[in-house]
């Protein structure tokens, strides 16, 4: 379990003088010192769970905190399913790259956006090659127009030192259908035919 019981403040480790304390049927009982929220939790043969500490005064409950840290858990291990990692894979050209060697590239970066990753192009000058920087935003436009069925540029930091970068996103498929539709009912009819 990563969530760490240490960082749940309960019973004797609740140090603030004053407590705002709900009941262990979720009833409001009102603003009290936290001895007495301990002795009404000892009563009731429960924690004093501080359960909102960034209030003034903080809010604890009295709750059994094995339940408590379980139900923590849970939330946590399930937002941890919903996340999505992207990672950013970088693809490094010059612009002496030969065909071959730019199908190549060409193919691995389709392989990571589809895959859902983001794409860093760099196309970087050696030496004197930094004359012919419209070289390498020629090739850059081929490289988008080549993958512009599936991705997008999300930014593009232009010329940084000898290194020209842009950043390549997947097209979001929704956005596809709402700019289809919008270019369907926009579009105006064909001329007809006149005899």
């Amino acid at each position: 379990m990563v969530l760490d019981q240490k960082k749940v403040r309960a019973n004797e480790r609740i140090r603030s003088p004053q407590i705002r304390l709900i009941g262990a049927a979720g009833e409001q009982i009102g603003i009290t010192t936290a001895q007495e929220g301990l002795r009404l939790a000892q009563e009731a043969n429960l924690d004093l769970v501080e359960v909102a500490s960034n209030t003034t005064p903080p809010v604890c409950r009295i709750m059994d905190l094995g339940k408590y840290l379980y139900s923590l858990g849970k939330k946590e291990k399930e937002s941890r399913k919903k996340q999505t990692v992207i990672n950013i894979k970088e693809v490094k050209m010059t612009t002496k790259i030969g065909e071959h060697d730019y199908q190549t590239k060409l193919r691995n970066a389709r392989r990571f956006i589809e895959r859902g990753d983001k794409v860093k192009l760099t196309v970087f000058f050696r030496g004197r090659e930094i004359v012919y920087v419209d070289k390498g935003n020629q090739l850059i436009a081929r490289f988008v127009r080549d993958l512009s069925d599936i991705a997008m540029i999300e930014r593009n930091d232009g010329l940084e030192g000898k290194a020209i970068q842009v950043y390549l996103m997947k097209i979001n498929p929704s956005a596809i259908k709402k700019k289809e539709t919008a270019d369907t009912t926009a579009a105006p009819a064909g001329p007809t035919k006149t005899e």
